[in-house]
């Protein structure tokens, strides 16, 4: 075989695989149609993660955590309020502090400038993984031996397994039958950063409003990356203004409370779906990421399920091969689904529920969902048990994000 998996998709997720699977002795090729992204790491465009705690410490397992560490932003803590635009938010909120949980933080904001060129590097100073990029996947066929790759320019790739890291869209899973399930929410999400007149001081602020949340997360220095969600039509709308009035419809949303705005970079928008692959693994195949889920950003948690899938797949490949099994047999690729599956469906079914719980401005359940977080915030063991699942330190923690 030409190498022991093969990788579509050369996003976050491919990459980072490739790591994973190079630290317990795995060869990969990694293939993406696009061409190789070059980056001007002092240009910023507004692109950034919300990393989970448990992410920080897979990054830090794999040791690219000193590429990263000096231009990442500590979440020390998270605030989560319900109110309308220039109303401000309800006394009844959340409070989360990492010290509560004996931590430093509960995840770091990393900017796309930096993690992608930082994860690329990794992959090329490795001899275990070939990033392959302007190479686009054509079919796929599955032998009882291994599976192979058709490439757009007639040649092919052969592997024990096929990792499917494509995104929403996967090529990889619609090639092999596998179906998804989901729903349209109507909603858009406008992302941007902002710079602002005060310090954040670390603190990530939720703000649900009836349209829909909006996220302030903080990054280095006194700006704030922005996830802004609208009904489809108005996002269009807004959208299409220039900046000083996509600014003024903002503000009052914002508030007043890191003082006045501008904005910090480029303007983006995506479009909000729930969407779960019906299998997560089929022979010789694995889905990881977004191919395998798609949930809505209210948590900040798309790309911490992507990398817990990682380091989930990479734990049961390890135990495989030191019983010496066939990594690409259903029986192993099993184990992952087993693993994975249920915890993906239950965040993605989790915020699913927030979302229709907060997206609307029924006076009943606004009473009800302040009420309740005043009722989580007044409780500590339930604030601490929160604050746990959003910095990913729950369930059944894969080696790479164990302590």
């Amino acid at each position: 075989m030409d190498t022991d998996v093969i990788i579509v998709g050369g996003g976050l997720n491919g990459p980072l695989a490739a790591l994973a699977l190079a630290r317990i002795g795995l060869r990969s090729v990694v293939l993406d149609a696009r061409p190789r992204a070059t980056f001007d790491e002092a240009a910023f465009d507004g692109r950034s993660y919300a990393v989970a705690l448990g992410s920080v410490r897979m990054l830090q397992a794999l040791d690219l955590w000193p590429a990263l560490q000096g231009t990442a932003q500590p979440i020390t803590g998270i605030r989560a309020s319900d109110g309308r635009a220039g109303e401000g938010a309800s006394p009844l909120h959340l409070a989360f502090d990492a010290a509560e949980i004996g931590e430093a933080y509960m995840g770091q904001m990393i900017e796309d400038r930096h993690l992608r060129p930082a994860l690329l590097a990794a992959c090329d100073v490795s001899d275990r993984v070939d990033l392959r990029f302007g190479t686009a996947v054509t079919g796929q066929q599955v032998a009882a031996g291994g599976v192979t790759v058709t490439l757009d320019d007639g040649g092919d790739v052969t592997g024990a397994l096929l990792l499917g890291c494509d995104g929403r869209a996967s090529g990889v899973a619609r090639r092999a039958g596998i179906g998804r399930n989901g729903t349209d929410y109507g909603q858009t999400a406008l992302v941007c950063a902002v710079e602002h007149e005060q310090p954040h001081h670390g603190i990530a602020h939720q703000f649900f409003m009836p349209p829909g949340p909006l996220a302030i997360l903080p990054l280095q220095g006194d700006r704030s990356s922005i996830v802004w969600t609208e009904d489809a039509a108005t996002a269009a709308e807004v959208n299409g203004l220039p900046d000083a009035a996509y600014l003024d419809i903002l503000r009052p949303r914002f508030g007043s409370f890191l003082g006045d705005l501008r904005l910090g970079g480029a303007r983006f928008t995506y479009p909000l779906t729930l969407t779960l692959a019906q299998s997560f693994a089929a022979p010789r195949l694995a889905l990881v990421g977004d191919a395998a889920h798609g949930i809505h950003p209210i948590a900040g948690q798309g790309l911490n399920l992507g990398f817990k899938d990682i380091a989930a797949l990479s734990d049961v490949l390890r135990d495989a091969r030191r019983r010496g099994e066939d990594i690409g047999a259903m029986p192993v690729l099993a184990r992952y689904q087993r693993w994975r599956r249920f915890d993906t469906t239950a965040m993605g079914l989790a915020t699913d529920a927030v979302n229709r719980l907060f997206s609307n401005d029924n006076p009943i359940l606004r009473l009800g969902r302040d009420l309740g977080m005043g009722a989580i915030s007044a409780l500590p063991a339930a604030r601490r048990a929160f604050m746990r699942e959003a910095a990913g330190l729950t369930g059944d923690l894969p080696s790479l994000m164990a302590p």
